[in-house]
């Protein structure tokens, strides 16, 4: 699929047009970036390895009945995905006190928390994306009442099944970072569908034996090689060969992971009435 015009570009991304008007393609780029992109780097396979664990967990969380962007993979970097409107908020889904929650609070790193705390942030780079609110999203109308009943409830679903999967293969979901995005109907419905990706990036992932990072801190406090991390995590999920040199012939030989909900998925209206097929 040749790529179009570019939409957009992020410190992990690029957005370029799609297909249809409904579409658009993600390209995940090598950059590594930390401290609101203060320390940066390029590291070969970063990219590679987030476009396939990105796309096998919004499958996964797809089939659990979370709507999600995800509609393809379309080749080793780049994934065929729903145009959304940004609801510009990060919503953080913290389960073990770790980062910006140890600074803020005086917490230890590692103390388990009584339940999962969900925060806000404002999704605004130039602010270095602001703790927030539900007052704040309410008072200057990020998403309403509807549209944040369902994002919590969904990230509330998303942990609970992203908790139990990472436990069953040896990892520690410490945290993790959700976009959602808004899709709207011909008659004036809005679904809220899942956006963005879910890879090391944006989970803080421990190993339950050795307590070792796998997860992007080990980029920002120089903890060992980014990529090996990404790669443990996605030799854990079976999604590539256990040593394998993560390059274009080892992923040419991979087959590429398809979302086959996303054709037929039913969306809930999140301002009420029926779900309906688009």
């Amino acid at each position: 699929m040749a790529r179009k015009n570019k939409l957009y570009e992020g410190k992990a991304k690029i957005i370029y047009e799609g297909p249809d008007a409904n579409t658009v393609i993600q390209y995940f780029k090598d950059d590594a970036t930390a401290f609101n992109a203060e320390k940066k780097d390029t590291l070969s396979g970063k990219g590679v390895l987030n476009n396939r664990i990105s796309a096998h967990l919004m499958t996964k969380l797809e089939a659990i009945g979370i709507p999600t962007h995800f509609i393809r993979s379309i080749n080793m970097r780049e994934q065929l995905v729903r145009k959304v409107d940004v609801v510009p908020l990060e919503v953080v889904v913290r389960n073990v006190a770790a980062g910006s929650l140890c600074k803020r609070l005086g917490l230890k790193e590692g103390e388990i928390l009584s339940r999962p705390l969900v925060e806000y942030y404002y999704k605004d780079d130039a602010l270095g994306d602001p703790l927030i609110s539900e007052e704040h999203i309410m008072t200057f109308g990020w998403a309403d009442p509807y549209e944040m009943e369902e994002i919590v409830s969904m990230a509330w679903r998303i942990n609970d099944y992203l908790s139990g999967l990472f436990s069953g293969i040896g990892l520690t979901l410490v945290d993790f970072k959700l976009e959602f995005g808004r899709i709207y109907g011909e008659y004036g419905e809005v679904y809220l569908v899942l956006a963005d990706e879910i890879s090391p990036d944006n989970c803080r992932l421990w190993d339950q034996k050795t307590g070792e990072k796998m997860d992007k801190d080990r980029f920002r406090y120089d903890l060992g090689d980014l990529v090996e991390g990404y790669q443990f995590v996605a030799e854990k999920l079976g999604l590539i060969p256990e040593g394998g040199v993560v390059n274009e012939q080892l992923m040419e030989k991979l087959d590429l992971i398809e979302n086959e909900l996303a054709e037929k998925r039913k969306l809930k209206d999140v301002k009420g009435g029926k779900p309906r097929k688009i």
